[in-house]
């Protein structure tokens, strides 16, 4: 069996479990392709040398790849998904990070979790993607997809900005606000939720549009179907903005109009049979956490 892993720059306090990791990997005959950037940094803190094959992107992969590991946090799972684009490969994250969302595999509990991978028992949930492309050129369709979300921001802190947004060719409204989400069930749970949108689950055929910190009180976050088809045009006093597509970020003139759609492929998350959605949410948002249920 051969895996890929990939990972970023990490507390050296967790370093043990990483040697852990590979150690339980090389004892099961498993082919491990490191990607190239993590391998440099791990030669620095680590002097086992593991003799990983390296990659730079999914294409330097075989074909009969078996999954991604995700060493991280909800962060790193974002990088990862980016990295592997289109190709279908199965991501898996363990949790280096802090809430753990998207990289819920705890780091205690490295070996029973593989085992359970490596022998088949777990399931693949798909999560969809935004696409985003700019009239400029600038971003190309397909270029800086999302898994979470593509936020456009004010460029600096004089002034809000003013978005236009029109669905599926039809004016929505005009955003007097510091910015405009729009998130995908999986970004739901994200930035979205803390600026006031709802939680999607997973499958659900949805997006939302959520405003950040608008002018107007009465505009409210509103979900739409993913089969939308979303321009923007904004407003400044600068004449800039910035839009972001989860790690990646753009600064545009506002002479610069946005379309976003549904991205035309899907990321596929490995789910352990104890990895109950519900269970998540209650989990990392401490639901329940309340003295009248004991």
């Amino acid at each position: 069996m051969s895996i890929a892993v990939y990972g970023r720059e990490f507390n050296q306090s967790v370093i043990g479990y990483v040697v852990e990791l590979f150690t339980y990997l090389r004892e099961r005959n498993v082919q491990v392709y490191i990607y190239q950037d993590f391998h440099t940094f791990l030669k620095k803190l680590c002097k086992v040398d593991f003799k990983f094959k390296k990659f730079k992107t999914h294409k330097d992969l075989p074909k009969d790849i078996s999954f991604m590991l995700s060493l991280g946090g909800d962060g790193t799972m974002l990088s990862a998904a980016t990295l592997i684009g289109d190709s279908g490969i199965p991501i898996a994250g363990i949790n280096f990070g802090r809430l753990g969302f998207l990289a819920n595999i705890s780091k205690n509990k490295i070996e029973e979790a593989l085992d359970q991978i490596l022998n088949n028992q777990y399931t693949v949930q798909p999560r969809a993607l935004l696409q985003v492309e700019s009239s400029d050129g600038t971003i190309k369709a397909g270029v800086s997809n999302a898994l979470n979300d593509i936020t456009v921001f004010r460029y600096d802190s004089s002034a809000m900005i003013t978005v236009h947004a029109v669905l599926n060719g039809e004016l929505l409204n005009s955003y007097w606000s510091d910015g405009l989400i729009i998130a995908t069930p999986t970004g739901s749970t994200a930035y979205s939720l803390s600026c006031g949108g709802p939680i999607i689950m997973p499958g659900s055929g949805n997006f939302v549009i959520t405003p950040v910190s608008p002018h107007n009180l009465n505009v409210r976050p509103i979900v739409v179907s993913e089969d939308m088809e979303l321009r923007l045009n904004i407003e400044s006093r600068t004449e800039k903005y910035i839009v972001s597509c989860d790690s990646k970020s753009y600064t545009l003139s506002t002479k610069t109009s946005l379309l976003i759609t549904k991205a035309p492929y899907h990321v596929n998350l490995i789910r352990l049979k104890d990895d109950q959605y519900f269970g998540i949410l209650r989990e990392k948002l401490l639901w329940g956490i309340d003295v009248r249920n004991y």
